[in-house]
């Protein structure tokens, strides 16, 4: 298999094992030349980097591994796999990152990230209702003075989901606790206090948008007694991000979003509620 650099030259894929263990012996060397405390200095053990350094030695290491190396010797990926000439340290993605949230940045990155990842399939476990779902009277309600976000930031950013998730392209699915449903209809627990009014309004507009979006967006209930889930969002594989209350945990690994997507797989299969019935079934909750 034949592979080009970024400078378009051809590189034998049988050569890249070759390459990576000259260079390899090269960092070695300008460490000071001890396998011992360079193998320390990358996180492995004596055994493994002369294996690594093998000739007889034809697949190259795991990922993780290579970008170890790479930012421990501060060179650059392209150069220790022999894709460029030039050493110079580029970026490594962090495989977790924390991104705050306030009042002054609002939902941007978030509304950022779905935007990138139109295309792909996003799955997500709301916090509450799902954003776009909420009325604006519900908003006010639910977020006031000691929230980072302030309701008109949360206004306008359930606005950009709602007009996101209405765009033809675009694959959603959600899963979220039948009980939320239930409290908001009963006007129990974080809903207690917002007039039957208000809840009635917030139980037809979740009907009617659930009918609307099916089948590009859909919702699945499942029974919070019986499972648990925080709050997350996936963006198809390239990233997810898990709500922590006012900053996210985002989460770059291709291994970390693929178990997360398995988590989300397991809310799907433990749904009560399918996609195609949810309208009707909140549309005949009894409001309280």
């Amino acid at each position: 298999m034949i592979i080009e650099d970024q400078h378009s030259t051809p590189i034998d894929k049988r050569d890249l094992g070759r390459v990576f263990r000259d260079r390899l012996r090269q960092l070695v060397i300008r460490s000071g030349g001890n396998y011992s405390r360079f193998a320390a200095r990358i996180g492995l053990d004596r055994s493994a980097l002369s294996q690594l350094l093998s000739e007889t030695t034809t697949r190259l290491p795991r990922a993780e591994t290579l970008c170890r190396i790479a930012a421990t010797a501060q060179v650059s990926l392209d150069w220790l796999l022999g894709l460029s000439q030039s050493a110079e340290m580029t970026e490594i993605a962090r495989t977790l990152e924390v991104e705050s949230v306030t009042r002054d940045d609002g939902n941007s990155r978030l509304a950022a990230w779905h935007r990138e990842a139109i295309g792909y399939k996003i799955r997500y476990v709301p916090k509450s209702i799902p954003d776009l779902l909420r009325t604006e009277i519900v908003t006010d309600y639910e977020f006031g003075e000691g929230d980072p976000l302030t309701p008109e930031t949360k206004i306008a950013a359930a606005q950009d989901q709602l007009a996101y998730s209405r765009r033809p392209e675009t694959d959603v699915e959600v899963c979220m606790p039948v009980q939320t449903l239930t409290m908001l209809a009963e006007g129990s627990g974080l809903w207690t206090g917002l007039p039957k009014s208000a809840r009635r309004a917030q139980i037809d507009t979740i009907a009617a948008l659930v009918d609307e979006l099916y089948p590009t967006f859909r919702l699945f209930l499942f029974d919070g007694l019986r499972t648990y889930s925080s709050p997350y969002t996936v963006f198809g594989n390239l990233r997810a991000a898990v709500y922590l209350g006012e900053m996210y945990l985002v989460v770059n690994s291709v291994e970390h979003i693929r178990g997360l997507a398995r988590h989300f797989d397991g809310l799907i299969r433990m749904a009560e509620i399918p996609p195609d019935r949810v309208a009707a079934y909140v549309g005949g909750l009894a409001v309280r």
